[in-house]
């Protein structure tokens, strides 16, 4: 075992779960093998604690830094208030600042409200939006956190929110009372939307504009036409979306406004900042209720989407990351062309994943972990992009992947099994509790 796997070990005893974030776990990846822990990273490169180079064809972060790890202009202007001071008596102007910059990018909106992680900022939301609405109920599509309001679903009667991206959330601890409050419609099916507004009292809308795919038979429309005919609050989680394809929400692509947006993971470049923007006629209710916290006061969250904002307008950091991820696309069809394999991409561009159409596609994805961290590269079965990311990685990283594929398509045929290839136990798929 390498330094990162043994403080792993250790961290599972001192730390419920292991980690902070369910979608670093190693167990998400590669069990009892994974690096685990960074010492530095620069770039699209990550040094493991044993000093070990590898290059990032994975998450990136969990998707926060578009413009790479480190970037020179975002971590000067952070240290800058590092040296100045980050938290007094005293609010930072920059706050203003991006509230001004996000209003620009966002005309329809008039007003901001500051947190420092997504999952706050939809709370946030939707206090907001029931505040401003009267109502309680809230029909959701998409992943939107962790928080009482969003888990809650699940009491309804069985795993609702098994579609909305991660399966097997229990709602323990979340107030049985809160049962029937949320109520998860799937993704272009607008009739079960309107079925669920016509049979309960809504008063908040709240979904992700793009995941996995796109709106049909002009589905974000007429959940919008919805909305304003009932006087619902419609919100939309841009937290991963937002600045992938657009200079701003990817609702731009659609020409569908909402009352709500929630931007976070790549406003910061890796800093902590979300930001909910709104209508002045929805935001205003954020004074007739209580939100408030201490460190959504601190300078550096702020600091650091002020320079990530200007930096990706100089270099429009969202059309070189699509078109990234548009290679990234295509070379995976193209090796499971080669070798004859069948796999199913979703996602847009700058967010891609990809599963092999085989009983054993979470060994595959266990085997590509595996032998691609041999080879000097973090990398699974999904790939977000930066504008660190170049031509030569993915020459690098495909010609690594190819011989990972040719023993796939060996087990898909009989040659091989994949069993005998593993080298320790098969990747978890969704929330597991570990021992």
């Amino acid at each position: 075992m390498g330094a990162g796997q043994e403080l792993y070990k250790k961290a599972k005893t001192l730390i419920p779960g292991g980690t902070m974030l369910l979608s670093k776990r190693p167990e998400m990846f590669l069990p009892d093998l994974w690096p685990s822990y960074f010492s530095k990273a620069k770039g699209c490169k990550i040094w493991d604690l044993d000093g070990r180079e590898l290059l990032d064809m994975s998450i990136m972060g969990i998707g926060t830094n578009t413009l790479g790890y480190g970037n020179d202009e975002v971590d000067e202007a952070v240290m800058e208030t590092v040296k100045n001071g980050n938290m007094t008596t005293l609010s930072c102007p920059e706050e203003v600042y991006l509230a001004e910059k996000l209003i620009e990018l966002n005309p329809w909106a008039d007003m901001v409200r500051f947190a420092r992680s997504g999952g706050e900022a939809n709370s946030i939301a939707i206090r907001i939006a029931r505040a401003a609405s009267g109502k309680d109920k809230v029909a959701i599509c998409g992943y939107h956190g962790w928080h009482d309001w969003y888990l809650s679903a699940n009491h309804n009667g069985s795993d609702d929110l098994s579609g909305h991206l991660i399966p097997g959330l229990s709602p323990k601890g979340v107030p049985k009372n809160l049962k029937d409050t949320v109520f998860p419609f799937n993704y272009n099916n607008y009739e079960e939307l309107l079925s669920i507004v016509e049979k309960n009292d809504i008063g908040v809308i709240k979904m992700e504009v793009v995941r996995n795919f796109g709106p049909e038979d002009n589905f974000l429309h007429k959940v919008r036409a919805l909305a304003t005919q009932k006087n619902i609050v419609l919100i939309f989680d841009e937290c991963t979306s937002g600045f992938r394809e657009t200079f701003g929400g990817i609702y731009k692509k659609y020409g569908v406004e909402p009352d709500m947006a929630m931007y976070g993971k790549t406003i910061g470049n890796g800093y902590a900042l979300t930001a909910v923007v709104g209508k002045r006629s929805v935001m205003e209710a954020a004074q007739s209720t209580f939100i408030s916290s201490t460190f959504w006061t601190e300078r550096i969250g702020p600091t650091a989407a002020v320079a990530t904002l200007k930096v990706m307008e100089r270099v429009k950091s969202w059309e070189s990351i699509t078109q990234i991820g548009t290679k990234m696309r295509e070379g995976w069809q193209k090796l499971a062309d080669t070798h004859g394999l069948s796999i199913t991409i979703s996602g847009i561009p700058a967010l891609s994943t990809y599963g092999f159409n085989s009983s054993d596609a979470m060994a595959y994805k266990t085997l590509i972990a595996q032998e691609m961290l041999d080879k000097g590269f973090l990398a699974s079965t999904n790939f977000y992009a930066s504008t660190a990311h170049n031509d030569d990685n993915l020459e690098l990283y495909f010609t690594a992947l190819d011989e990972v594929y040719h023993q796939i398509a060996n087990c898909e045929n009989g040659n091989l099994q994949i069993e005998n290839l593993l080298k320790g136990p098969i990747c978890h798929g969704g929330f597991k509790r570990l021992n």
